[in-house]
């Protein structure tokens, strides 16, 4: 421990082999950084831009490639300082600020999923009440409940392990996750009560409202035209790709640290940096292909750039 200023720092040995790679894995995740930033800007910047867009759909849409970008942004600029720094190291304080922002942008994540599958259901099995329930001003409040709800409830334990002893202080992952609270000198009984009721309240409850809509907009569009089924797939389709992705990303999250599952180190870093890139890029990729007016949209952006790239020299030599 290092108590500059009565600072608590935490040394971070979650790499493999940093001084080896540690120019390729900047590059990687400079890369991956820069991809996350542009693709998802991209198709928020496209829904927000085209007026047909501007749907209850695409607007849960843009929520989600916001919370990604968020998301990525917690994380990545620590991860590509410490590519670059002889040794690794964070605050205690700055650790914990990066736990609340993984774990509420997390819940919020499962909760926009909730708000689509809803909008997808009122959708399909309600056509004619659509418009009606699934107004502007009811759009409004379900983002600002699926961001303030999870922020509310990870604060709690935020503020309760502020003030924590610290009795290890060498960290095997390389960003803060639950298992940082393996530092403190004893497990907190009520914090586990607590965690496993926001884990309900912000995942498990969300994922079972979730596969209910779905089970429903399969029942009423298997005994529906042709034309319903193929609706329901294309819109349904990719929200049920991002649901099982992140399900599957939180739930090794979770057996880490509720059943102290022991990972290689290796391993452990592998499975991390898939937690931090292959998610916030598949969801442009899922919603950028998937999604056909958000497809159209992409092909006719870029196509026009590269119209406008080769007509220039021949404008340039008629000037």
């Amino acid at each position: 421990m290092d108590n500059r200023a009565n600072v608590t720092y935490i040394t971070i040995e979650g790499y493999v082999e940093l001084q080896k790679y540690r120019y390729l894995y900047f590059v990687i995740m400079l890369t991956a950084y820069i991809l996350i930033i542009c693709s998802n800007s991209t198709i928020v910047f496209l829904i927000c831009f085209h007026r047909n867009l501007h749907e209850p759909m695409y607007v849960l849409i843009a929520a989600l490639l916001i919370n990604s970008v968020l998301y990525s942004t917690a994380i990545y600029p620590k991860l590509l300082i410490d590519f670059l720094s002889e040794e690794q190291t964070i605050t205690y304080s700055v650790c914990l600020f990066q736990w609340f922002m993984f774990y509420s942008l997390a819940g919020s994540e499962f909760l926009l999923l909730a708000v689509m599958a809803y909008d997808r259901y009122v959708a399909i099995c309600k056509p004619l009440q659509y418009s009606a329930i699934m107004r502007r001003r009811t759009v409004t409040i379900f983002l600002l409940l699926a961001w303030i709800a999870p922020t509310a409830q990870v604060a709690v334990p935020t503020i309760m392990n502020a003030n924590r002893k610290l009795c290890n202080f060498i960290f095997k992952g390389i960003i803060c996750n639950s298992t940082m609270f393996n530092l403190h000198c004893q497990r907190s009984e009520t914090f586990n009560i607590y965690g496993l009721m926001v884990l309900v309240n912000l995942v498990i409850v969300p994922v079972m409202f979730i596969l209910f809509s779905y089970a429903r907009i399969l029942l009423i569009s298997y005994q529906s035209s042709k034309e319903v089924r193929k609706k329901a797939a294309q819109t349904c389709l990719p929200h049920l790709m991002i649901l099982i992705n992140f399900s599957c990303l939180t739930v090794y999250d979770v057996l880490l640290l509720r059943l102290n599952t022991v990972v290689p180190k290796t391993v452990h870093f592998l499975i991390t940096l898939q937690i931090i890139m292959y998610h916030p890029l598949f969801n442009p990729i899922v919603y950028g292909f998937k999604m056909k007016e958000i497809s159209k949209r992409l092909k006719k952006l870029f196509g026009k750039k590269r119209f406008w790239i080769k007509c220039r020299p021949e404008h340039h030599i008629l000037a």
